[in-house]
C-alpha cells in the first residue's frame, strides 16, 4: 500500500531580525508613549524573541526620508508598493528554502509543485516564477493556494499526499512562503499594535514522495469552529492587507478542544483516540495565547508544545510556514515510530489537522 512521506524539509528566514527594531519603532513613532507600560508588558509576555523581515533596516524609520524607507509616519506604502516588494523579494527567500533540500540534479524528477502564500499576489505567480528559477520540467503540475492564512500548510500537504497516492512515482515540492512584514498598518490602537508584534517573514520547502523516509502523512481532518466567521479576517485594503484577530479566538479553541476530548468521537480531531495516542504535537504557533489554548483545551503537559513554543520564540508567527518549521525540528530529532498530530488554525475559524508517524 502506497503512503506519502515528507522526506525532507528546508527552512529559511531573512537576515534582518526586526523584533527589537519594531518594538522601538512602535514606542517612538506609532504609540508615542501611549499605552507604553501595557505594550512593554505584552512584549515580554509574547514568548517571541526574534522575528525576521525581508525589508532593509532603514524600512522602519523615525524620519520620512530615504529611498529604503518602507514605513514612516504619515507615509505608509499603498498596496501596490507592498505587492511590488513581494514580487521582488519572495522568490529569493523561496529559493533559499528549496536549496536546503539539496535537490541539485534531481529537478527533472519533481512532478508537482504546491505553493501556499497569503501575503502577496502577482501573475505570473510565485509558482511559475519559482519553477523557472529552479529549472523544473515544463509539464510540472502546479497548485497555488492563496489567502488561506496560517492554516494553509496543512491543505498544501494534503494536496501533496493526494498526488502521491494517485501516482506513487510523483515527487511533490511544497513551498510555504509568507512576507508578513509587508503588511504593517499605521495605527495608535494598542490591540492592532499587539497583532503586528506577532508576525515575521519565513519560508519552508518540503519534498513529499512515496519514499518511506522522514514523516509519514496519515489522515487529514478539518473542523470549522462554530460562530467564528468574523474572528479571524484578512482583507485587501488600499494600505496593504488588513488582518483582524479577535481576542475571543483562544477561548473558542480551548472550548472546542475540551468538547472534542470529552466526546471521544472517532469523527473528532483526536479521532476518538484521546491525547495518550499522540507523542508529538506539531501545533502552529499563532501566538502564545493560541498555544496556551491548545495546551489548556487538551490538558497537555507543559512540555508537549515545547517545539512549537521554541519556533515561536525564534521566528514569531510566519503564518503558513510556521508549522513546517515545527515539523522540521521533529524531523531532525524525533525517534522512529513516534506518532504525532499536526494542527493549525486559520480564517473561518478553521482547524486543519493531520496525523503523522515518524518513519526514520
Amino acid at each position: 500500500m502506497t503512503t506519502a512521506h515528507i522526506n525532507r524539509i528546508g527552512t529559511a528566514v531573512p537576515p534582518l531580525d526586526m523584533h527589537a527594531i519594531f518594538v522601538d519603532f512602535m514606542n517612538k513613532v506609532q504609540l508615542r508613549g501611549k499605552f507604553d507600560r501595557v505594550f512593554q508588558r505584552m512584549v515580554g509576555r509574547s514568548g517571541i524573541l526574534h522575528r525576521y523581515t525581508v525589508l532593509p533596516r532603514e524600512a522602519l524609520s523615525m524620519t520620512p526620508t530615504g529611498e529604503d524607507i518602507f514605513y514612516s509616519p504619515g507615509a505608509f506604502p499603498p498596496t501596490a508598493r507592498r505587492m511590488q516588494a513581494y514580487e521582488r523579494l519572495a522568490p529569493d527567500l523561496a529559493e533559499q528554502a528549496v536549496a536546503k533540500l539539496d535537490l541539485q540534479g534531481q529537478e527533472a524528477g519533481i512532478t508537482h509543485l504546491v505553493v501556499a502564500s497569503c501575503t502577496g499576489f502577482s501573475a505570473p505567480g510565485l509558482d511559475l516564477i519559482l519553477a523557472r528559477r529552479l529549472g523544473l520540467r515544463g509539464d510540472l503540475q502546479r497548485s497555488l493556494l492563496g489567502f488561506m492564512g496560517c492554516s494553509a500548510a496543512v491543505p498544501a500537504l494534503r494536496l501533496a499526499q493526494a498526488a502521491v497516492l494517485a501516482d506513487p512515482a510523483a515527487r511533490v515540492l511544497v513551498v510555504n512562503l509568507e512576507l508578513c512584514s509587508l503588511h504593517m498598518q499605521e495605527t495608535d490602537d494598542l490591540e492592532q499594535a499587539l497583532l503586528f508584534l506577532l508576525f515575521g517573514d519565513g519560508c519552508s520547502a518540503a519534498l513529499v514522495s512515496a519514499e518511506e523516509t522522514g514523516i509519514e502523512l496519515r489522515d487529514f481532518r478539518t473542523a470549522l469552529l462554530p460562530d467564528s466567521a468574523d474572528l479571524i479576517t484578512w482583507h485587501i485594503g488600499n494600505d496593504g492587507f488588513d488582518m483582524r484577530l479577535s481576542g475571543k479566538v483562544p477561548g473558542l479553541i480551548t472550548q472546542t478542544l475540551r468538547a472534542d476530548l470529552a466526546a471521544g468521537n472517532d469523527c473528532g480531531l483526536l479521532r476518538g483516540e484521546g491525547t495518550q495516542a499522540i507523542d508529538l504535537w506539531a501545533v502552529h504557533g499563532g501566538g502564545r495565547s493560541i498555544l496556551d489554548a491548545v495546551e489548556t483545551g487538551y490538558f497537555l503537559d507543559k512540555s508537549a508544545l515545547e517545539i512549537s513554543r521554541s519556533v515561536l520564540a525564534a521566528c514569531g508567527n510566519m503564518s503558513s510556514a510556521t508549522i513546517m518549521f515545527v515539523l522540521k525540528r521533529m524531523l531532525d530529532t524525533a525517534e522512529k515510530g513516534r506518532r504525532g498530530l499536526g494542527m493549525a488554525f486559520g480564517p473561518g475559524v478553521v482547524a486543519e489537522t493531520f496525523r503523522f508517524t515518524m518513519a526514520g
